[in-house]
């Protein structure tokens, strides 16, 4: 979803514009002059006291250029930073094989999954490579006996623990423990086991013995917020099992910089405070709001003689250097990439800039004083001095790999690793068992805004979260448990202190949550870079450590006695109470796959339809047009609701809005909890128009604005609307949004992210999903300038094309052979609400999980 919401920071107009330096705007020539004479001044001393601060950079051209650099030079040091960096993975692979390297996951190959900790299917690189081979495993068909499983071990609700078939919950610092036990009865040396009973100790022999059977079909992956010691006992699992060549392999960091990124940015803190640094390049990122509150980054800057910094945004390191250059978009700019796996693609742009802005290569390039100074160029020299081509040689393969995108054969190469057979000597002593009183907090990056770098963006903004629905805010996410014990009601505002150090947040309510834990996500609370993130959430790095990144034991909560409104969408369109959700276990479903009750075309209970004063429709001649959910491959990630948004110019209308349940969004995902409180069965079920064959917002419509066409689809006549909103009143399935104000911009530049393919809707009307019926539309036209009838999977709607599981279907229901059909063919496809006799054109997979029969 940040993919496609980056459409609207294109388009942003808070992004910054000019160069500027001192409160006045600067030229190119004056920033270029000055640049040059700070680098003259590090001439003689070969580049002492000068620093480059970078994110995370995996573009071949760029570290190539930041080499050259480092060269010219040689006592220069680059710093890399990232407030989600790897630096835990890292270090677990040093200690496992004495080097860095980077594990990538066969996901696909793996029958037995064990998660420790790890939203692998949302949150880490490559997780959409990843949702799209585990949903691949996840799709059981009547007479298909084929499914993974997926164990989850967590401390807090995530995508990939909603679709676990077993969920074991605990404290985000017990799971090292958890997982030295799993290795012992692995019989792998996995050293001290901590005092006290272990936690989840149930589940030890249940899981080594469903891994012991698939040896070399199993996978174990360790999160990204567990310790170095977690990492290691992963690997030497995962060795030990025989997965290694089979459902993972490792490779070279595709970091062009690989090494702990806090511990980098702490030691340029240090020299910048002992007067070490006189120049420093910052480039992307917002060290001064990300760094760890105990660096005091802020600080420590004022005391470097030259700074500059490369950033989207006037954000707070923009305003805290003496010179800001307005970065390009990447959809403005020339550039290349590494993927998860080391596979290299070209970033071409789509636009021309919109504003004076730089590339990283265009800045790279005045720092080097090269002759090539245009991205396209620059990019362009560097892949044809790697390839060593000329002339017409170089132009075809150029031209070829633009028009595929990707650069073949370019994925990193399998490099062979062993686990030290003396690992176990080298880990950390396990984290004690801790008392009632003492809690743990866990820090993640936001789900919509990340680390804080898409604040600015209204459509993410706006984007209910996944589980908890909550939009425009982040919230400490706390068990029932422990609210019921401190007396903590919703949107309750606590103070959190740890170390000496406090943030005042509402609390949030989460079934599913580890006792005694709270989560934080950061990556709100900023106090520059545009006004769509101005007093918007509550910023968790104030109290986030460079010792404590991730899990923090020892924290405290007071009670303030005040409360903070929350806005949360899961609310806000009830249907509860019926038969919404329906799920059960593989081997019930292969032992009778009617057990759902359902199942056909029409989707309905009963072997007919009801009986009916509705119209009846002929599709005999036409394609008669439907979707199907697979539930079982859903995993909430909400791609499909920022993909509708984009496609359709679905509006924002702001958290007041949203509080009074008038958020737009065509779909949603609705999230559902069964069970225990303290572990329950989550469910994710996207919803949207049903596009009814006995639609009840047809009749009731004085105006005839919502109509039904002659291929089945459910369609709005916007130029028909008068806005009575009697439509909506009878959707059963409250599905239908409505224009109270004018929420659609219509001024430049964010008029420019409007789909021209799609009516942008006034005040006063309503609107709703369209099967995307521009796409069916431009399918039509094109089949019949080719004399052919419309094939099967050439119409996508925008949620089923941005679907990384591909758990969406659509298509001709009239064609027997199509997808679509075959998928409600099943005898667990069904329908919502059928029994109110709407017959609706979208219906569901029912859900299947792989558990012990």
């Amino acid at each position: 979803h940040f993919s496609q919401a980056s459409v609207f920071s294109l388009f942003d107009p808070d992004r910054a514009k000019v160069i500027s330096s001192g409160g006045r705007i600067r030229t190119v020539d004056e920033f270029t002059n000055s640049l040059n004479q700070a680098l003259q001044s590090h001439s003689a001393n070969e580049g002492d006291g000068l620093r480059i601060l970078t994110e995370t950079i995996t573009s071949p051209t760029l570290v190539a250029q930041i080499r050259s650099f480092l060269d010219t030079y040689p006592r220069a040091i680059w710093h890399s930073y990232d407030p989600t960096g790897n630096d835990f993975g890292l270090a677990g692979t040093r200690s496992a094989f004495g080097r860095f390297a980077q594990p990538v996951y066969r996901v696909d190959q793996a029958d037995v999954i064990l998660s420790l900790d790890s939203d692998f299917l949302y949150r880490q690189p490559g997780s959409v490579r990843y949702a799209h081979d585990f949903g691949a495993r996840r799709k059981p068909l009547a007479g298909e006996a084929e499914m993974n499983r997926l164990y989850m071990v967590e401390s807090s609700p995530t995508v990939t623990g909603g679709c676990a078939d077993y969920r074991i919950v605990m404290r985000a610092n017990q799971v090292d423990r958890f997982a030295r036990a799993l290795a012992q009865r692995l019989g792998i040396d996995a050293g001290n086991l901590g005092e006290g009973q272990v936690p989840g100790e149930e589940w030890i022999e249940r899981i080594a013995a469903d891994l012991d059977q698939s040896r070399g079909r199993c996978l174990i992956i360790a999160g990204a917020n567990q310790p170095p010691s977690v990492h290691v006992l992963a690997h030497a699992m995962n060795e030990a099992l025989g997965n290694v060549g089979n459902t993972l392999y490792y490779i070279d960091p595709v970091d062009g910089n690989p090494g702990f990124q806090t511990l980098s940015l702490a030691a340029l803190t240090q020299d910048l405070n002992e007067g070490l640094v006189s120049s420093l390049i910052i480039i992307g990122g917002d060290p001064i709001f990300t760094a760890p509150a105990d660096l005091a980054f802020r600080e420590a800057l004022e005391q470097t003689e030259y700074s500059v910094y490369l950033g989207l945004y006037e954000n707070q390191t923009a305003a805290a250097c003496q010179w800001h250059i307005p970065a390009k978009h990447y959809l403005e700019m020339w550039s290349d990439l590494r993927a998860f796996d080391g596979t290299a693609s070209f970033v071409q742009p789509l636009i021309e800039p919109l504003y004076s802005g730089m590339s990283a290569h265009e800045l790279l390039a005045i720092m080097n004083q090269s002759d090539i100074t245009d991205g396209y160029e620059i990019v362009r020299s560097f892949w044809q001095r790697t390839w060593g081509l000329e002339g017409e040689a170089f132009e075809s393969t150029w031209r070829d790999v633009l028009r595929e995108g990707i650069i073949p054969d370019s994925a990193s190469q399998p490099v062979e690793l062993t686990v030290s057979e003396d690992f176990s000597s080298a880990l950390d002593a396990p984290a004690e068992p801790q008392g009632d009183e003492v809690l743990e907090l866990v820090f993640a990056p936001d789900p919509s805004i990340w680390d804080g770098r898409y604040a600015n963006n209204a459509w993410l903004q706006e984007l209910p979260k996944p589980i908890t629905s909550l939009t425009w805010d982040n919230a400490a996410l706390i068990s029932p448990s422990l609210a019921e014990r401190v007396g903590l009601s919703e949107e309750e505002l606590i103070e959190i202190i740890y170390q000496d150090r406090s943030l005042t947040i509402p609390v949030l309510i989460l079934p599913g949550q580890a006792d005694n834990t709270i989560l934080l996500h950061f990556g709100y609370g900023s106090s520059r870079g545009g006004t769509v993130l101005d007093g918007t959430g509550f910023n968790v790095y104030t109290i986030r450590t460079a010792s404590n990144p991730w899990i923090a034991v020892g924290a405290q909560i007071r009670r303030t006695g005040g409360s903070y409104s929350l806005a949360r969408t899961q609310g806000h369109h009830f249907m509860e109470g019926r038969d919404l959700v329906r799920s059960g276990n593989l081997a019930a479903f292969q032992e009778n796959p009617e057990m759902f009750g359902e199942g056909g075309v029409e989707g309905v209970l009963e072997e007919e339809p009801p009986p009916s004063l509705y119209q009846e429709y002929s599709y005999d001649e036409g394609p008669a047009w439907g979707m199907s959910i697979n539930l079982s491959a859903c995993n909430g990630c909400n791609a499909c609701v920022m993909a509708c948004s984009a496609e359709n110019n679905v509006p924002v209308v702001g958290k007041p809005e949203v509080e009074n349940s008038r958020e737009m969004h065509w779909l949603r995902i609705d999230s559902y909890f069964e069970g225990d409180l303290d572990n329950p069965e989550f469910s994710f079920q996207p919803v949207l128009c049903m596009h009814c064959e006995k639609a009840p917002c047809e009749p009731v419509c004085p105006t005839a604005a919502t109509v039904h066409s002659t291929d089945g689809l459910n369609e709005m006549v916007y130029s028909r609307c008068v806005g009575t909103r009697y439509c909506s009143n009878n959707c059963p399935y409250k599905v239908r949004r409505f224009n109270f104000y004018q929420y659609s911009e219509f001024e430049i530049p964010l008029a420019l992210a409007h789909n021209p393919e799609v009516t942008v809707r006034d005040r006063g009307v309503m609107e709703k999903c369209t099967y995307c019926v521009q796409r069916i539309q431009a399918a039509k036209i094109n089949a019949r300038v080719e004399g052919r009838a419309i094939e099967d999977g050439e119409v996508k709607t925008a949620c089923q094309q941005a679907c990384p599981t591909q758990a969406i279907v659509f298509g001709n229901i009239n064609d027997p052979n199509s997808e679509v059909r075959r998928m409600k063919d099943q005898p667990h496809n069904y329908g919502l609400l059928t029994e109110l006799g709407t017959q609706p054109r979208t219906s569901y997979l029912a859900k299947v999980r792989n558990r012990e029969a």
